[in-house]
C-alpha cells in the first residue's frame, strides 16, 4: 500500500470537521478531502505543518508507512 493518510483520525478526536479544517489550513475543502481520503500524490511541507499546527499532533500521527506485502 505505501503510504496512508489517518487525518481523519486526527480530526475525529479533536472534533474538527473537514471545512473547518480547511478554512483554517487555508486549502480547499475539495483538496483537504483528496488528502483525508488518501488519493493525493503528494503534501505540501507548508500543509503538514498547518495541519498539524491546528491538530495538534506530530506528523508521524498522521503519515503512516505500510510495507507493500
Amino acid at each position: 500500500m505505501g503510504i496512508r493518510i489517518n487525518i481523519d483520525v486526527m480530526m475525529a478526536q479533536r472534533k474538527i470537521g473537514l471545512t473547518e479544517l480547511a478554512g483554517k489550513i487555508d486549502i480547499t475543502p475539495a483538496n483537504l478531502s483528496i488528502l483525508k481520503n488518501n488519493k493525493a500524490k503528494a503534501v505540501r511541507f507548508s500543509t503538514l505543518e498547518a495541519i498539524c499546527r491546528e491538530l495538534r499532533c506530530q506528523p508521524g500521527d498522521i503519515i503512516e508507512y505500510l510495507p507493500e506485502d
